[in-house]
């Protein structure tokens, strides 16, 4: 089953103390820096300019802000990375929100990317940080303003999809990115303990958000990074949502809606701890003293012997392809997740990012994918059984260097230990 004896030792799952040990953020923010370096030197890059906020905190550390999308957009934090130079660049409205080993010359005011003048602004800026020719511009995601405004002014340079260089460079976490991971999940999980103890029936969906959000900000979160899910499932598909896909509507928007005894409950929430995402998936039912039937157990049973097949795959050198005929092996022939997400993703500055394995991409690209020490894999298999709802949890480990080691350690009560 691999490397299980590494499994974190409980409190209640966890130590007492919050888990901060050997957690050198100077180092691991330097450590990924020097990793965007050799990228643009292996692709040729003469920068590497990023919007999106995973992105930025990966290639620059700011305390960011978690905020509405229009104001994310409108007063974006922004990161450029430029060959040669030993430090990045931040651009931010909130120039306090710089890790503070930066250096002040690399801290700049904000760039305004929705409108053509901000961007005609934003191009002379960053040619200057360049301080050369640029051949060639790897860029994330970017405005319409700013798009044309590179192609006009900067013409000549060839604008590159930064995810072929953050791809390889994020895919494979330090010992230090390791522990944040597992950091915001222990912060995750302690406060979801105060949300089981919650959920009763009457209670709404939103009071089930307040006590997460008070519990995870009391233990030391710097951010919630998705809106939280407590998911009342109907017992048919055809009794939920349309759905393009006819497969099962899920994540639906949290609301006021009260729970009633014997709803059953797909739970998942993330937080950040220094810009780590944590990513929690249970299966409750809502009672004084819930007791699953007979078929909802064999639900949790039939998932975990395929959270069991998968781990029994995962080690370096395995492929993709292992860890997806696997569970589907444990399955009987059946594919045991939403045809819409995927068997596993991986966890970083996004809640969601490579390797992600069992996707729409298909198996080739499952095949293609290898598994090496330091990735880390959510695993999140869904059993259904129409008429009788279903079972879905997330389990997080990290490969090893000859197996995996857990980075969650919550209880499946009320189906197991």
């Amino acid at each position: 089953m691999g490397n299980a004896s590494s499994t974190i030792e409980p409190e209640g799952p966890w130590p007492a103390g919050l888990l901060t040990e050997d957690l050198d953020l100077p180092r691991m923010r330097r450590q990924r820096h020097d990793r965007l370096r050799r990228q643009l030197e292996r692709h040729g890059v003469d920068a590497l300019l990023l919007t999106g906020s995973g992105a930025v905190q990966y290639a620059a550390g700011p305390d960011l802000a978690a905020g509405d999308a229009g104001r994310a957009v409108q007063q974006r934090t922004t990161a450029l990375v430029v060959a040669g130079d030993p430090e990045p660049h931040l651009l931010t409205p909130d120039p306090a929100a710089a890790p503070p080993e930066l250096a002040g010359d690399h801290v700049h005011p904000a760039m305004y990317l929705e409108s053509a003048a901000g961007a005609e602004d934003a191009v002379t800026r960053i040619a200057d940080l360049v301080g050369g020719p640029i051949g060639r511009l790897a860029t994330d995601d970017l405005s319409m303003p700013l798009f044309q405004a590179l192609t006009r002014r900067l013409d000549g340079t060839d604008l590159v999809d930064a995810a072929r260089l953050l791809g390889p460079a994020r895919v494979v976490k330090t010992p230090d990115e390791l522990r944040c991971i597992r950091g915001a999940q222990q912060r995750n999980e302690l406060a979801m303990y105060d949300v089981q103890r919650t959920l009763r029936p009457g209670v709404r969906q939103t009071d089930l958000t307040g006590t997460l959000l008070q519990g995870v900000f009391d233990r030391g979160a710097t951010a919630n990074a998705i809106d939280p899910i407590w998911q009342v499932m109907p017992e048919r598909r055809a009794d939920g949502p349309f759905t393009t896909n006819d497969d099962i509507a899920f994540p639906l928007v949290t609301t006021g809606r009260r729970f009633e005894e014997g709803d059953v409950v797909w739970v998942d929430s993330g937080v950040q701890f220094h810009g780590y995402a944590s990513d929690f998936g249970r299966t409750w039912i809502v009672g004084d003293r819930p007791r699953p039937t007979d078929r909802q157990r064999g639900q949790f049973d039939r998932w975990r012997q395929v959270v069991l097949a998968v781990l029994d795959q995962v080690r370096p050198g395995a492929s993709g392809a292992d860890l997806t005929a696997a569970a589907r092996r444990a399955a009987g022939g059946a594919t045991p997740w939403l045809s819409h997400f995927y068997l596993v993703h991986g966890l970083g500055t996004e809640s969601a990012e490579a390797p992600m394995i069992g996707t729409d991409a298909g198996p080739d690209a499952d095949e293609r994918l290898t598994l090496a020490p330091g990735m880390v894999l959510v695993i999140e298999p869904v059993i259904w059984d129409d008429g009788a709802a279903g079972y879905r949890a997330e389990d997080i480990v990290a490969v090893t260097d000859d197996g995996w080691v857990a980075l969650s350690d919550y209880p499946y009560d009320p189906y197991g230990l």
